[in-house]
């Protein structure tokens, strides 16, 4: 051990079209203060480069994932997500990553938390940030969450082993209800916009939609397209700030910005339409989708689609007179499977309401996840 730095173990882990850092609760101090500063420590940030320590300097890629031994009943693991900004001291708590949620189920396997049972096991999370249960079934082989395997995921090169997440439960978990205003729409005013329509949905996380026209937009333009718009981005974010304060996730527009960038997302909606990818160059087809989407979180743009965003768009789709329907074609609206076109391709959500309690008996989709990296990452003492 170098006496002028602590040692921590790490795990990196690559779930769905995001990679994260991976820590067991007992790793980390309880007070919440000394806690933040090892994650800050580890990540390497506040830093636009994150050079000094593990993360990625991406929002796909300076999330955080605390595991430890369940404390709800019925579940195998808790699960607490963090999203890191890498600009500043925030980490935000405020909400839960789809496509980290994935390696949840492999880490845990992995680490001997639950036990394998070939070819599936099914974990059931405890996910601590909105206390939902996440299900997910996991293949294995010999002991250990299985890699190999041939669904393929747009945006993740190559092929894995196909893991079913079902979020469910999570309809209504951040702010209680589905609709946190009642309403599938709602017209807002925006400061130096005025009125604004959008529909507020929550499952996974919460989003505010709102369709391309209202900005000015096709829908099918590209992240980059959508950040050099300063004009715009400043629209995107005065929206989503006077919603956060709408539904009581803030107190003020600021407080919104500074303090809960994570969460609400932003999405963009539009009917399909042809569009082109650049990152890999292949065009997707309006007819391969059923609604094309632009979604925005921590002040930037995701560059595929979140897990948390999938479930909660497809739980839009099921519900009357949001914009997420209003897109829709009748067999799309009827249809338990929503085929949404995001920047990097596609990926398809099974959701089907009707379900007791918080209405909805599914909402899932596929993913796979690989751990890249295992051992110890020294924190230098001076930052504790």
């Amino acid at each position: 051990m170098h006496s002028e730095m602590t040692g921590y173990k790490v795990v990196i882990h690559r779930g769905g079209t995001s990679k994260g850092i991976f820590l067991k609760e007992n790793e980390l101090p309880k007070d919440p203060e000394a806690r933040a500063k090892v994650i800050r420590g580890i990540f390497g940030t506040p830093d636009p480069r994150e050079i000094d320590g593990l993360a990625g300097a991406d929002v796909l890629t300076s999330k955080l994932a605390i595991i430890g031994p369940s404390t709800k009943e019925g579940c195998d693991v808790d699960y607490t997500f963090a999203q890191v900004s890498y600009d500043t001291e925030l980490i935000d708590y405020g909400g839960n990553c789809g496509n980290i949620s994935a390696a949840v189920g492999p880490f845990a396997i992995d680490e001997g938390m639950v036990p394998a049972v070939e070819p599936i096991t099914t974990v059931r999370i405890h996910q601590v940030n909105t206390d939902c249960v996440l299900v997910a079934d996991v293949p294995v082989k010999d002991g250990k969450a299985k890699v190999i395997g041939d669904c393929h995921i747009d945006g993740v090169p190559g092929t894995g082993a196909k893991i079913m997440l079902d979020f469910a439960d999570t309809a209504g978990s951040t702010t209680g209800k589905v609709l946190p205003t009642g309403n599938p729409v709602d017209v807002i005013d925006v400061e130096g916009m005025g009125p604004v329509e959008v529909s507020i949905v929550d499952a996974g996380n919460v989003l505010v939609f709102v369709e391309a026209e209202t900005l000015g937009l096709k829908g099918t333009e590209t992240c980059a397209e959508i950040e050099a718009n300063k004009e715009l981005t400043d629209k995107i974010e005065a929206i989503r700030s006077t919603c956060t304060v709408r539904i009581g996730m803030a107190e003020t527009r600021k407080d919104a910005t500074e303090k809960s960038a994570y969460s609400p997302f932003f999405c963009i909606v539009s009917k399909p339409a042809d569009y082109f990818v650049p990152n890999d160059g292949h065009t997707v087809k309006a007819e391969e989708v059923d609604i094309v989407c632009r979604l925005s979180f921590m002040l930037h743009m995701h560059k595929t689609y979140p897990g948390t965003g999938t479930v909660c768009t497809g739980a839009a789709a099921r519900i009357p007179g949001t914009l997420v329907h209003r897109q829709l074609t009748e067999a799309a609206r009827e249809n338990g499977i929503l085929r949404i076109g995001h920047p990097a391709g596609i990926i398809l959500c099974d959701a089907w309401a009707g379900g007791e309690g918080k209405g909805f008996t599914r909402l899932a989709y596929e993913r796979t996840a690989r751990r890249i990296m295992e051992g110890t990452c020294y924190v230098k003492n001076d930052r504790l």
